[in-house]
């Protein structure tokens, strides 16, 4: 197994690629203010949840052969841009307080969200995860570099590091669905700021979206 300070090391090096601006963390920050902290945490577990998947992709040696396959890649990509897409036309389309009825499962900024409600935040969370390849590409080429053949199986090595780096992304992204849950309950007093906000988060899906549908292996 890799040696305490290895993995001291690989976990800082993961809190700063957590603190790092990059989509999962923007999809924490946005479905937090829009929704409560506590489906942002219902996100947070679910990308955590498709980060199992991707390590264990790599353990088992599959993600060397997604890598390699264009089709793959960009098949995924694709769903991944599709989902975001969806995500931005259903922010645009949100209703606001003040008469309107909320969306279905949907809940006030701190408001406990019912059990289908939570269920459907961590399934967003893993399909934002397991539908992004290029989180897929960058374990592949990150997890092997902190593990040693000399200390023993290389997959149950990767595994143990693959929940290193969980546990640093459920710290930190757990704090950004605190403050942003905590902040977006204030704007989710005014009518106009609630509007505001699902245009700012349609904007930055659609915006992911064409990211991701335009990246290169």
């Amino acid at each position: 197994m890799p040696s305490i300070e290895t993995l001291l090391a690989f976990f800082g090096v993961s809190v700063l690629l957590a603190l790092s601006p990059g989509p999962d963390n923007i999809f924490v920050l946005l479905q937090s203010a829009q929704r409560g902290w506590r489906a942002g945490m219902c996100v947070v577990l679910g990308l955590c949840l498709g980060l199992v998947g991707h390590t264990a992709a790599v353990a088992l040696g599959l993600a060397a052969v997604f890598a390699a396959s264009a089709v793959a890649f960009t098949v995924l990509k694709f769903c991944g841009a599709a989902y975001l897409a969806w995500l931005a036309w259903g922010a645009l389309r949100a209703p606001v307080a003040g008469g309107e009825a909320p969306a279905a499962g949907a809940a006030a900024a701190g408001e406990r969200p019912a059990a289908s409600g939570a269920l459907r935040m961590v399934g967003r969370g893993v399909v934002m995860n397991l539908t992004n390849p290029k989180v897929l590409v960058f374990f592949l080429a990150f997890l092997p570099q902190f593990a040693d053949p000399a200390r023993g199986a290389m997959a149950r090595q990767i595994m143990l590091l693959g929940l290193v780096f969980m546990l640093a992304t459920l710290l930190v992204f757990g704090a950004i669905a605190c403050f942003s849950g905590a902040f977006g309950a204030i704007l989710q007093r005014s009518a106009r700021a609630q509007r505001l906000l699902n245009r700012v988060a349609a904007l930055v899906f659609l915006g992911l979206a064409l990211r991701l549908a335009t990246a290169q292996r």
